[in-house]
């Protein structure tokens, strides 16, 4: 059972942070399986870490997101999220480089557009967090990188199309670029008459909370449209004060705040882990949003759930908790003009 959720930081009592903070953290992210497993007090052997599935999708985690996970529990949720194992490397049909049809969907250099009325901007292929199952683990980021040419062929294909008014920021995460490059392609986005809403779609103001700092939360005030910022949390565990400290100062900038999860085996395929993370992102401010079934990539077979348990675990969790706490249960299908409920 996971414990009750500490008390918010009240939004008025937010303190500003340095404005280099984030990137000595970035800098001194955990790299190395066995230096994550010895602060743990695991032994590698024991846990199946894998040097190909290392070498395949490095490992990357902050220390910060090492410091939530528990001591001497090889099933950690957090840290079964970031370490490479064995089970990585099989081959399992059905599942297959390009799960959700990113290839297919592409309008212009960095520029995905799926569904009507919205395209999802590229904006940088890197993250803080390397999570194992993660769609984009294949992606080509090299050759798919927006920011190519300063953003102008993304600008420009999003300009010319007067169907699209909302823009996506995704990655990778946007938030691993500068707050000055975050500018600087907003600021051409502004030039585009027939934007009425921005997106962003981030994991580091849970995994790397110092990246909310001063310059950030200015620009997103600043920005000209509504903002809706999807955070990504799978367990409760994620949150602390820190988190909740970055997420007040999301909020006081008028920006919506969702969650969205990805259904795990081994992390939060247990009713008792998905009500605690409902109520843990509710009472920090957060609004659940989806719950994800697992996108079909090579090499995350191993955190699939079945449609049937997930099912009853949906129904579990309307039957426990208020209907905002419930996050739609979607999957992504290629081809599909939106997310599919189940």
């Amino acid at each position: 059972m996971i414990t009750a959720a500490p008390a918010r930081t009240p939004e008025k009592a937010v303190l500003p942070l340095p404005a280099d903070r984030w990137q000595a953290h970035w800098r001194q992210a955990i790299r190395d399986p066995a230096e994550l497993l010895a602060l743990l007090g695991l032994v590698a052997e024991d846990l199946g870490v894998s040097a190909q599935a290392l070498a395949q999708f490095p490992l990357r985690v902050p220390r910060g997101f090492v410091a939530r996970m528990r001591p001497a529990d090889p099933a950690d949720p957090l840290l079964r999220q970031v370490l490479p194992i064995d089970a990585e490397m099989q081959v399992v049909p059905g599942f297959s480089f390009d799960a959700v049809g990113d290839g297919d969907a592409r309008k212009a250099t960095g520029v995905i557009q799926k569904y009507r009325g919205r395209a999802l901007l590229v904006a940088t292929g890197s993250c803080a967090i390397h999570c194992r199952y993660c769609f984009r683990r294949h992606f080509d980021y090299a050759g798919e990188n927006a920011a190519k040419g300063g953003w102008q062929e993304a600008i420009d294909a999003i300009a010319a199309d007067a169907g699209i008014d909302e823009v996506i920021l995704s990655g990778g995460d946007p938030l691993s670029l500068a707050t000055s490059k975050l500018a600087e392609l907003t600021d051409a986005l502004a030039a585009i008459p027939h934007l009425k809403r921005l997106r962003i779609h981030s994991r580091l103001p849970v995994v790397l909370p110092e990246r909310v700092d001063d310059s950030l939360v200015q620009w997103l005030a600043a920005l000209p449209w509504p903002v809706a910022f999807v955070i990504h949390a799978n367990h409760a565990n994620e949150f602390d004060a820190s988190v909740d400290t970055a997420l007040a100062r999301l909020r006081g900038t008028g920006a919506q705040l969702l969650n969205q999860a990805v259904l795990l085996r081994g992390i939060n395929d247990d009713l008792d882990s998905l009500a605690a993370l409902s109520e843990r992102s509710f009472a920090a401010g957060v609004l659940p949003y989806y719950l994800h079934q697992l996108d079909r990539v090579q090499g995350v077979a191993h955190f699939e759930v079945s449609d049937e348990q997930a099912l009853a675990l949906h129904a579990g969790l309307m039957a426990r908790v208020s209907g905002y706490l419930v996050p739609k249960l979607v999957r992504e299908i290629a081809g599909d003009t939106s997310k599919r409920p189940l």
